[in-house]
C-alpha cells in the first residue's frame, strides 16, 4: 500500500492512497483525515486503506484523480517525533579521517542519533530555502521508517513489527554551521533545516524481500544538476540495521505513532558508487588530492534522490528539490 499527503488549506494536508505505478490517487478522508490520524488507530484503519489500495488498483475506486507529486506535502507533514541516525559507520569514519582524527571503538557498537525539528517539514518539490550559500549546503539522501507506538525498552528482535512505513529522506544539512554548534557541545539545530520526504509513504510489503531485517536493500540514486551524483546500495554497510536503531532510541522512552527514524547517509566502501552527499565527495577528495575539488550546493542547484525497484519503476517517487535563497 501507498499513502500520500496532498497539500490543502490545513497544516496537515489531505490524506490519499495511491497507486503503486504512482500514476493516480484515491481519497482517503472518509477513513482517515490525515496520516497521522490513521497511525494512531492503525490496527482499524490500515486494513480499510489496504481495500481502498486494491481497489485503486483494479480501477473500481471511487473519488480518483491524477497524483501529481508536485502538489504533495511530506507523507506526515508534521511529526511528533523525528530521530535521526548515522547508521553507516564508515561514512563517519571517512569524516574522521580527512582530518585526521582516530573514530572510538564504541561508534560500531552504539549507534549515533540525533533528534530533528518535525514541526515543520517540506514537501518533496518544495524548494530548498536558505538565507546564504556560506552556509554551505548540502543534500544527504537517507531512507527513514515511521513507526506505531513503541514500548520502551523494546529489543531489536521485536522492533520489526512496530514499522508501519517506508520513506526516503533528504535532510538538508549546512556545513559551514555544523562544527561551531558541535563545539558547544549541544548539538545540531540552525545547521538542520527543514527535512523533506517522499511523495509516498509506503508499507514494507510492498518491498518485500528488498526491505527485510530493518533495512532496505535497493541502491539510493542521488542526481545533482541532472548528472548521476551517487547510487549506494542501502543494503550494504550499514552498521545499524533499523531495528537496532529502534531498540537504541526505545532503551530509555516510548516512541509514539508517527514517530520517523532515520538511517542517515546512506554509503558504501565501493567508491565507484558514489555518494550521497558533497560532503562525503570533498571528503574522499581531500584524501586523495589534498584538498576538496567540489563545491556545496549554490543557489539554483537541484537535487533529485530516487529509488528503484528491480523492473526500474520508483518506489517512493522523487524528492526534486532546487536551492533557493530566502
Amino acid at each position: 500500500m501507498k499513502l500520500a499527503t496532498l497539500k490543502n488549506n490545513t497544516r496537515d494536508g489531505r490524506l490519499v492512497v495511491v497507486s503503486r505505478d504512482l500514476s493516480t490517487a484515491a481519497c482517503a478522508q472518509d477513513i482517515a483525515p490525515t496520516l497521522q490520524a490513521a497511525l494512531d488507530n492503525w490496527s482499524e484503519l490500515a486494513p480499510r486503506l489496504a481495500e481502498r489500495f486494491a481497489k485503486l488498483q483494479d480501477g473500481t475506486a471511487a473519488n480518483t484523480e491524477a497524483f501529481d507529486p508536485t502538489l504533495a506535502h511530506s507523507p506526515l507533514p508534521r511529526a511528533y517525533h523525528w530521530v535521526d541516525g548515522s547508521a553507516y559507520v564508515n561514512h563517519v569514519e571517512l569524516v574522521r579521517k580527512a582530518r585526521g582524527a582516530t573514530m572510538p571503538e564504541s561508534f560500531w557498537h552504539d549507534p549515533l542519533v540525533y533528534q530533528g525539528g518535525s514541526d515543520d517539514f517540506i514537501g518533496p518539490c518544495d524548494d530548498i530555502v536558505v538565507p546564504s550559500e556560506e552556509f554551505g549546503i548540502d543534500m544527504e539522501a537517507e531512507t527513514a521508517v515511521i513507526t506505531g507506538d513503541v514500548p520502551m525498552g523494546t529489543t531489536a528482535d521485536d522492533a520489526g513489527s512496530y514499522i508501519r512505513l517506508l520513506m526516503i529522506v533528504n535532510d538538508v544539512s549546512l556545513r559551514g554551521l555544523i562544527p561551531g554548534e558541535l563545539a558547544k557541545g549541544f548539538g545540531f539545530y540552525q545547521s538542520k533545516p527543514a527535512t523533506a520526504f517522499s511523495p509516498v509513504a509506503v508499507t514494507p510489503d510492498e518491498l518485500g524481500e528488498h526491505f527485510t531485517d530493518g533495512t532496505f536493500k535497493l541502491p539510493l540514486l542521488t542526481h545533482y544538476n541532472g548528472e548521476l551524483f551517487g547510487r549506494p546500495n542501502c543494503g550494504v554497510d550499514m552498521t545499524f540495521n533499523f531495528n537496532q536503531l529502534i531498540a537504541h532510541v526505545t532503551r530509555t522512552r516510548r516512541l509514539g505513532a508517527g514517530a520517523i527514524i532515520g538511517s542517515g547517509t546512506i554509503s558504501n566502501y565501493d567508491r565507484s558508487l558514489g555518494s550521497s552527499c558533497i560532503a562525503e565527495k570533498r571528503m574522499l577528495e581531500t584524501i586523495e588530492h589534498g584538498a576538496p575539488q567540489t563545491s556545496f550546493m549554490k543557489f539554483g542547484d537541484r537535487v533529485r534522490i530516487e529509488m528503484l525497484d528491480p523492473q526500474g519503476d520508483s518506489v517512493f517517487g522523487a524528492i526534486d528539490q532546487q536551492v533557493k535563497k530566502a
